[in-house]
């Protein structure tokens, strides 16, 4: 990782367009969107679907399955030239790699852009691919204790972890065998300001009120992981 500043992630906010623009607009360095394959399609949603059931959950929300859906050539479509996106891959369908990097090779961008997942067969297909930073993502202990033994491959990946896991230990013994450590969710500027001194090099946060704040007050300077 730079020496530069760590770099703000928009936590979901490439799942609507709405929240792309206002993502960008705050100065987000990068812009994270939940990408399933479904039915053939690559889909931006947090959202998971239930089988037979006509409806998509997320803990105490549901929709009908049949509302409109965003894609991902949508979303790189309507995306600014310059912006970065951190696409979370979700579900355990192993075509979902191989299409999404197709899907964005035809969009004929040039930004930069990353992998996160809890499932680590979804990840292995980035491991051969040159500027693709690839980030385990941890939420639990269970999981944390599994990523010690991950971190021998893809030439130290990048670790994105929940921030109850983390303290000042917890970073640095991290950051000797990953290329990186993003922590999330990090919505108040006293939980920002602890992760920066721990020595973090980027965070996720839903709020983009703190990542325009921060993004105006650091300046630029900002780079991707690996």
């Amino acid at each position: 990782m730079s020496a530069q500043r760590p770099f703000a992630i928009a936590h979901r906010a490439g799942n609507t367009l709405l929240g792309l623009h206002t993502a960008e607009h705050a100065g987000a360095d990068w812009v994270e969107a939940d990408i399933w394959r479904h039915r053939g399609a690559l889909e931006v949603r947090h959202l998971k679907t239930m089988g037979p059931v006509p409806l998509l959950w997320d803990r105490w929300r549901l929709v009908r399955a049949s509302a409109p859906r965003l894609h991902v050539d949508e979303l790189l479509a309507a995306a600014v030239p310059g912006t970065r996106f951190m696409f979370d891959l979700k579900g355990r369908d192993r075509r979902l790699p191989a299409d999404l990097v197709s899907a964005f090779e035809a969009s004929g961008r040039t930004a930069p852009y990353m992998v996160s997942s809890q499932s680590w067969g979804l990840l292995e297909h980035f491991r051969d691919i040159p500027g693709v930073p690839v980030a385990h993502s941890v939420g639990g202990p269970l999981q944390l204790r599994r990523v010690w033994k991950r971190l021998t491959w893809h030439d130290r990946p990048v670790v994105s972890i929940h921030f109850k896991l983390l303290n000042a230990r917890t970073v640095g013994r991290l950051k000797e065998r990953a290329s990186g450590v993003i922590t999330w969710p990090i919505n108040t500027p006293e939980q920002l300001q602890k992760v920066i001194e721990w020595g973090i090099d980027g965070f996720t946060s839903d709020s983009l009120d703190l990542i325009r704040d921060y993004t105006a007050a650091a300046g630029q300077g900002a780079v991707p992981p690996g």
